[in-house]
């Protein structure tokens, strides 16, 4: 055989490897992986409205509910608006939380608390405390920077028969974990499950994805649990009148409507 010749095996047993990869792998880099997964996850139509039901249970198993209408709205550059109306339980109803979502800044949040006619402003620091007495933070509830993390694709995994990517994300400055691992399906991009790991590298969040429903053509995960393994304390979070694209006006996303929202936008 040539020289030419075995070059040319070489060359061709090369390309066909290449070839004969999986397409997800060879197309997807990490970041993109995570950056598609929160546009399925948290920014999916132009705007979004729903009713949700929030179960705090602690290790005994006693239980706490709160239930409340949470409203989402795109802008122009990868800008969002939340606004949420807790409708129960007593000691939070009419409390209204809104958050203004910057791509490549800190967001601006802002409480409203009716027992004592409030606003209080949350302080970026404070993004990570726990949202209502929950086992999701602030962050969880609108989303964490893209860049706020390094990401790297550790493998490919099956999750309740869905394959996955999964992702390390690391923090580059102070956060609450030190360490995340997602697993984010193929086809919706949704996280499937995500595991929190804290200083001392061990593992003490579980996020799982329950029931995904197709809404309005857009893969919805309609049912969410996030537990802290160390203290037993979990959150179940279900979704119900889901909607998209329902026309929310940004005159909602303003001090006036914390302290009064309109009827139509939280019944």
């Amino acid at each position: 055989m040539s020289h030419f010749t075995k070059t040319f095996s070489r060359i061709f047993l090369i390309l066909m490897a290449v070839v004969l990869l999986p397409a997800p792998l060879l197309a997807m880099e990490p970041a993109e992986i995570i950056k598609k997964s929160q546009a399925a996850f948290y920014e999916a139509g132009q705007d979004f409205q729903a009713r949700v039901k929030m179960t705090l249970t602690t290790r005994e198993g006693q239980q706490r509910l709160r239930e409340f209408t949470m409203l989402r709205k795109n802008d122009m550059a990868g800008e969002q608006k939340y606004f949420i109306y807790f409708h129960s339980p007593g000691d939070v109803a009419g409390t209204t939380f809104m958050v203004y979502k910057y791509p490549n800044r800190d967001s601006d949040r802002w409480l409203f608390i009716p027992a004592i006619n409030l606003v209080n402003r949350i302080a970026a620091r404070d993004s990570r405390s726990s949202f209502v007495g929950s086992d999701f933070t602030y962050e969880d509830v609108s989303g964490r920077p893209l860049e706020a993390d390094t990401h790297k694709l550790i493998k490919e995994e099956a999750v309740n028969g869905r394959l996955a990517y999964v992702v390390e994300s690391v923090p580059k400055s102070a956060a609450e974990y030190t360490r995340k691992l997602a697993w984010i399906d193929q086809v919706t991009f949704l996280p499937l499950k995500e595991e929190y790991y804290d200083i001392q590298g061990v593992l003490y969040k579980v996020f799982t994805a329950g029931e995904v429903k197709e809404i309005q053509s857009l893969s919805t995960i309609m049912k969410r649990t996030m537990e802290n393994v160390k203290s037993g304390h979990k959150t179940d979070v279900v979704f119900e009148r889901v909607q998209y694209n329902v026309g929310i006006g940004d005159d909602l996303f303003s001090e006036r409507y914390l302290r009064r929202p309109p009827e139509k936008w939280i019944k």
